[in-house]
Order: structure tokens, then sequence, then C-alpha cells
């Protein structure tokens, strides 16, 4: 099959086939590039949303993914990025291996194109050129014999008639001759051409056309096999990342199944412990007893006792639960101590080790960056010529004192941590005989005052007045003592500032370094202790930042038992 001998007359179709084959391969190409777009568009949306969803920095959110399902959550993102990564690489094959290599063959396939209809537009001008020359070689020997005829018909007609000279005969008969022989030359050179325009013509449709046709068929047999060709690498394109692809969803399967409800569970109870025993049984609190008094000493001597225990109860209700009560200083201040004091004792454990890691990382880094100076320096010195070793004297000076501060602040921590796990048993000790012994000689002075409440009638005696008077002072402390709304407060000791501290927030007060000031409450267990300077300024302190010396002689002072 050939085009050549089978369409040796579709000129102007296979024209038109091959520029409608051009227009399918553009089209293929629009396609694809659109593939592209699409596949690039996808993967930008895809990363956009694996963004979006990632963890903020230095956020609470990040914080949140110690926990396994969001680790798992956190790989599947990161999955999702490596799996937009691959539509990224069909989208660059595509355009390189398809839509670029296509558009370079398009431009190749169309001046082929015009090449060969441009050679076989010139061969079919050849052969209408040669037929133009038959046709008036034919027409110019119709036309001589013709003439020829009416010449010799003339010579007939002249020489048959006697009245016409002998003279006019002889010319009619050249004539006639001359005719004759422009017939003849006529019909040689019609015969000539004639055979020429059969060999040409012989040639045009069985030589050249069938080879400019051949070329056209070949052209668009190869246009054909490269879209097939474009077809199976637009799909091997795709094939080749599925493994990669599979790899990012096995990677995700792989994360759910890491996921361990037990270790999240774990991690709740590591992140939120307090490290506080449960609240113990509450003490019943006999209101009826002042209400079952005699006239009789035992009746006035049970009543005593009744309001030493409503005063003693009262005052225990704050003790509960370590942060029902002074921790509403801290969230009134809105701030953090540096010592975390405001956390319970497990979590601000885990907040000073943190702290103290962060430190020791930040000591190794400038001590790197020390080491790395010095080596320099010496360099230096072995080559002056490489840089002067007094210009680094500045920043080795520099990294040395933020060593010494590092190390400072770590050493406070470090401090601070060892007295949270207990490796300070002394001033722990300290601490709690210091508390029992307030305590109770709180709950002394309770009864005490009491008793004289009783008996301060003039003649000695008891009454009712006195006894609700009494009953009223002590109810009353004691719903003050509940909002925090206290009466000035005896000092119960003195204390030494050890730090400075900017008491910038409400409720607390600020002091200098080797300030000594007056203790009127001691830290209850939230990292605060009340202190007050001049009769008239008091406010709280980070207990970290005072050194308390406790008298136990003072009212108020509490007694360790």
């Amino acid at each position: 099959m050939s085009w050549g001998t089978e369409l040796w007359d579709q000129f102007d179709n296979l024209e038109k086939h091959t520029q409608w084959g051009i227009d399918i391969l553009e089209k293929y190409i629009k396609f694809v590039k659109e593939r592209t777009e699409i596949e690039l568009s996808y993967a930008k949306q895809l990363r956009n949303l694996s963004k979006k969803y990632q963890p903020k920095k230095n956020s609470k959110e990040e914080e949140e993914y110690k926990y396994t399902a969001c680790k798992a959550f956190l790989s599947t993102l990161n999955e999702m990025n490596d799996y937009a990564g691959q539509h990224e690489v069909i989208s660059e094959n595509m355009t390189s291996q398809i839509t670029v290599d296509l558009m370079r063959y398009v431009q190749e396939l169309k001046q082929e194109r015009k090449s060969n209809f441009h050679d076989g537009r010139k061969a079919q001008q050849h052969i209408e050129t040669c037929w133009k020359q038959l046709e008036s070689s034919k027409r110019r020997f119709e036309r001589d014999c013709k003439e020829a005829d009416r010449a010799q018909q003339y010579f007939e007609k002249m020489d048959a008639d006697i009245n016409v000279t002998k003279a006019d005969v002889e010319k009619a008969r050249q004539q006639a001759q001359i005719r004759q022989q422009m017939a003849e030359d006529s019909k040689a050179d019609y015969s000539l051409i004639l055979q020429r325009f059969n060999q040409e013509q012989w040639e045009h449709y069985h030589t050249h056309i069938p080879n400019i046709f051949q070329k056209i068929q070949e052209m668009e047999e190869r246009r054909i096999v490269r879209i097939a060709e474009s077809m199976k690498t637009y799909a091997e394109l795709d094939r080749q990342v599925i493994p990669i692809i599979g790899k990012c969803l096995d990677g995700i399967v792989k994360a759910a199944e890491s996921i361990d409800q037990k270790n999240d569970s774990q991690l709740v109870v590591e992140a939120y412990k307090s490290g506080f025993e449960p609240p113990g049984d509450i003490e019943f609190e006999d209101y009826t007893q002042p209400m079952k008094r005699t006239v009789s000493d035992n009746s006035l001597s049970s009543s005593k006792e009744g309001k030493a225990e409503l005063k003693f109860g009262g005052k225990s209700r704050g003790k509960l639960w370590p942060f029902i009560k002074k921790n509403k200083l801290s969230l009134k201040l809105g701030v953090t101590p540096e010592d975390f004091s405001n956390f319970p004792p497990e979590q601000r454990r885990k907040k000073l080790q943190q702290k103290v890691d962060d430190l020791n990382k930040e000591i190794q880094k400038e001590t790197d960056q020390r080491d790395a100076i010095t080596k320099m320096k010496d360099v230096y010195l072995k080559n002056p010529q490489m840089g002067d070793p007094a210009s680094l004297d500045h920043k080795l000076t520099e990294v040395t004192q933020n060593i010494e501060k590092l190390r400072l602040e770590a050493q406070k921590f470090e401090a601070w941590l060892a007295e949270v796990e207990g490796r300070l048993p002394a001033r722990s000790e300290q601490a709690r005989r210091q508390s029992g012994l307030y305590d109770g000689q709180t709950h002394q002075t309770a009864v005490t005052n009491c008793a004289q409440d009783r008996e301060s009638s003039p003649d000695g005696s008891y009454t009712e007045e006195q006894s609700q008077e009494s009953e009223h002072k002590v109810l009353a402390t004691d719903f003050d003592d509940e909002f925090d709304d206290e009466e000035p407060l005896p000092a119960i000791g003195t204390c030494k500032a050890l730090y400075t501290f900017e008491g910038q927030n409400e409720g607390t007060i600020s002091v200098v370094e080797g300030e000594m000031l007056s203790v009127i409450e001691e830290d209850k267990g939230d990292g605060w202790t009340r202190i007050r300077r001049n009769e008239d300024e008091e406010g709280y302190v980070p207990t970290s930042y005072v050194e308390v010396y406790l008298d136990k002689n003072a009212k108020g002072a509490k007694t360790y038992i």
C-alpha cells in the first residue's frame, strides 16, 4: 500500500489530512500541558494543606505533638508533602519528556510537510506547463493544417480558371507549398512535444508524485508513531511514581499503627500530675456546743474548748488543697515566676529540668564557639598574615562572659531543681518545722484569746454578750481568712533578699539584693512569701529570692511538733 500509487490524484485531500494530523498532535500537546498544570496545582494545594496543619514553632500546639496520635498525624502531613512532590515530578517529567519534545517535533513536522507539498506543487505546475505547451503546439498544428488546405484549394481553383494568368497560378501554387510545409513543421513540432509530454506525464505520475506522496506518507506515519510513543511515556511517567506514592501511603499506615493509646494516657499523667497527695478526711466541726452552755464551770470550760476547736477548724479549711487559696494570687498576677513555684511539685520539677537542659545546651554551644575562636586565634598567632589575633580578643571575652552568665543561671535552676527533688533536706525539714510551729502557736493563741474574752467581765462573771462578741470575733476572723482579706498580721520573722526582684504586678513588692525585711506570712506551697517593709508597705515575693529567719517566740509563729 502506497499513497503514491493509490492516492496519486488526491493531492488536495492529502494536504488537508496531514494538516488535520498536525492539529491532532497539537491538541494532544495541549492536553498534556494542561495535565501538568493540574498536577502542579494539585501538588501546591497538597503542600499548602500540609503546611496549614503543621504545628507552629514555639507554640502550645507544638507541645501537643508528643502524643503518638499527634505524631502519627504529623507523619501523615509529612507523607502528604512527599506525595505532593511526586505529583510535581509527574508534571516536570511530562513537561520535559512529552510537551517540550512534541512541540519541537511539531515545528519540524510542519517544516517537512511544507517542503514535501512544495515539491508536489512544483511537480504539478511542471506537468501543467508541459500540458499547456502540448495544447499550444496542437492548436498551431491544427491551424497550419487548415491554412494549408485552404491554400491548396485556392491553388486548385486558380489553376482550373482559364482566365487567371499563369503568374497568379504560380503564385498560388507557391503559397500552397509554403502552407503545406508549415503544416508539416507544426506536425513534427506537435509530435515531438506530445512525445515529450507523455514522457513527463509518465514520470510525473509514476516517479515524482509517488516519491513525494511516499515522503508525505512516511511523515504522517512517523507522526502517528510519535503520538503512540508519547502516550506510552505518559502512562509510564505515572507508573514510575506509583511505588514512591505507595511508600508514602505505607508510611501513613505505619504511622497509624504506631499510635499507642496506653502511651498517650501515660503522657497525660506525666503532663498533669501535680505530685500532691489527695486531701484527707475533713474533721467534724460541732457548732452546737456553744448553745449547750450552763452556768457551771464545766459548761464554761466545754464552751471554751469548743470555740478553740472552731477556731482551729476554721483555719484548717484553707489547707484542704494546696492550690485552692494561695494560687489565687498567682492567677491574679498573670505571670510565671522564674523558679516556676506556681506549678505543682511534679510539673515544677519538669519545668526546671527542661530549663537546666536548655541552659546546658546553650553553654555547650557557647563553649564550642569559644574553642573555635581560640583555635582561630592560635592559627593567627602562628600565621600573622592570615589575621590579627588581637581582633578576636573582644569576641572571646564576650563569649566567656556569656558562658559564665549561663553557668550562674544553670546553677540557680539546678539549686531549685535539687530543692524540688528533695536533695536539700535540711531546708525542707526546717521549713516543715517552722510551718508546724506556726500552726501550733496559732491554735494556742486562738484558744487563749477565746478564754480571755470569756473572762473579760469586770466582776469576773461570765456574760452572754461577751461570749457572743467573742464568738463573732472568731467567726469574723475565719470568714476574712477564707477570702484572703486578713487584718494586718504580726511579723513572724525576718528575711534577707538574695536577689533583686522587680514587683511590677499587683500584690507583689520590689526588693533589693541584701535588703532586710519582715516576714508576715510563710510560703504555703505556692512559691510566694508575704513580707512587709516599714509597717506600711507589704506584698509577695518569690520564696527562692529571700532567705527566711523565723522567730519561734513571735506571736503567730508556727511550732513544729
